[in-house]
C-alpha cells in the first residue's frame, strides 16, 4: 500500500517503522511543528521527524493541517491510506475523504472507552486491569469512527504509564501492519461504537500530578505509577517540590486514623511512610527539585526529615 503517515511522538514511531519493514510505501510523513524545550529553547524535531529523516521520506509539517494550503499539500502525494498514530490535531472531513481507504488511527484503548489523548495514563489511575489497541476508520468526531480492529493488552500489577506506552506503541505497530492488507481485501466488517459506553481520556497536563494526600493510598499508588514519567506525582517538602516516584500501599493494621494527611509516620533506612487518607504510602524512590532521581534510602542521608513533618 501507499501511505501517508501522521504522528508526533514516541509513541508513533514503532507503528511507522513497522509499515517501512513490512514494505509498505511511505509516501509523506506528517508531523506536528518543530517546537523549542528545555531552558535553552533549543528547537527540537519531533521523533517521527526523526524517523522519517532516517528513512529519507519527504516531512510535511503544517501549522493548522485544516487549512487549504495544507489539504493542497496533502494532494500532491499519492496514497491509498492515510494512517494517523497520536498526530496531534484534528482532520477535516475533506482530508478524511481523500485517500483510498479513507484515515486509520492507531489507538491506545479498547474503545469506545478511553476517547481522546490521555488513555496511556487514565487506565492506570482508573486500576483497569485490561487495555489494548484499536485500529478505527477515522470520523469526523473524536476517536468515534468504526472499529475495524482490537487486541487487548494486560496491564500489570506495577506498570508505569511509560511501561505501558511502551507496550501499546509494540501492539498497534504490529496490528496496524496485520490490518492493513485486510483492509485492502476488504476482510474487515467495521463495527460501530457504542457512545453509551464511551469515556474520554483528556490531555495530561502538569497540575494533574499534584498529590492530595486526603484522597485514598490505592488512588495516590496508581498516581504515582500511572503519571510516571510525565508530569509525575509530586508534593512539597520544606518549600520544594518532591517527586514520589515509587511507592506501595502499607496496609498495616496499626495505622493512625487520626494521623494529618500528608504527614510522615515512620522512618525505615531505605523507606519513609506518608499517611493517607485512609492507609499510609511506603515510599521508596523520590527526587528532590533541583536533584537526580534517587533511592529514598540516598535521599535521606542528605535531608532531615523526621516523623510528624507534612508533605503538602
Amino acid at each position: 500500500m501507499k501511505i501517508i503517515f501522521m504522528g508526533t511522538p514516541d509513541y508513533a514511531v514503532e507503528a511507522l517503522e513497522a509499515l517501512i519493514n513490512a514494505g509498505h510505501k511511505v509516501t509523506l510523513v506528517v508531523t506536528q511543528p518543530d517546537k523549542p524545550k528545555g531552558r535553552g529553547k533549543e528547537v527540537q524535531i519531533t521523533p517521527v521527524k526523526k524517523c522519517a529523516i532516517k528513512y529519507d521520506i519527504p516531512v510535511f509539517q503544517p501549522v493548522k493541517i485544516k487549512m487549504p494550503e495544507a489539504v493542497a499539500e496533502l494532494k500532491k502525494y499519492d496514497a491509498d491510506a492515510y494512517v494517523v498514530a497520536a498526530f496531534g490535531q484534528i482532520l477535516s472531513e475533506e482530508i478524511l475523504n481523500i485517500p483510498k481507504y479513507g484515515c486509520i488511527n492507531i489507538h491506545a484503548s479498547l474503545l469506545p472507552k478511553y476517547r481522546g489523548a490521555g488513555p496511556i495514563q487514565r487506565v492506570i489511575l482508573d486500576g483497569e486491569k485490561v487495555t489494548g489497541i484499536t485500529i478505527m476508520q477515522m470520523a469526523k468526531g473524536i476517536d468515534d469512527g468504526d472499529i475495524l480492529m482490537q487486541s487487548k493488552v494486560e496491564i500489570a500489577e506495577k506498570e508505569t504509564g511509560d511501561s505501558l506506552h511502551d507496550k501499546l506503541a509494540k501492539e498497534g505497530a504490529r496490528l496496524i501492519v496485520e490490518a492493513l492488507p485486510k483492509i485492502e481485501a476488504g476482510e474487515l466488517t467495521p463495527v460501530r461504537q457504542n457512545d453509551a459506553e464511551s469515556s474520554y481520556a483528556k490531555m495530561l497536563d502538569k497540575s494533574m500530578g499534584r498529590i492530595n494526600w486526603h484522597e485514598g493510598a490505592v488512588k495516590i499508588e496508581r498516581m504515582v505509577r500511572g503519571l510516571n514519567s510525565w508530569p509525575g506525582a509530586y508534593t512539597s517538602y520544606n518549600g520544594k517540590i518532591l517527586k514520589i516516584w515509587d511507592c506501595d500501599v502499607c496496609k498495616d493494621p496499626d495505622h493512625d486514623a487520626a494521623a494529618v494527611p500528608g504527614s510522615i509516620t515512620r522512618i525505615d533506612k531505605d523507606a519513609f511512610y506518608v499517611a493517607a487518607g485512609d492507609m499510609d504510602l511506603k515510599v521508596t524512590q523520590v527526587q528532590l527539585e533541583g536533584k537526580k532521581r534517587m533511592p529514598v534510602k540516598e535521599f535521606l542521608l542528605g535531608a532531615r526529615m523526621k516523623t510528624d513533618d507534612v508533605l503538602i
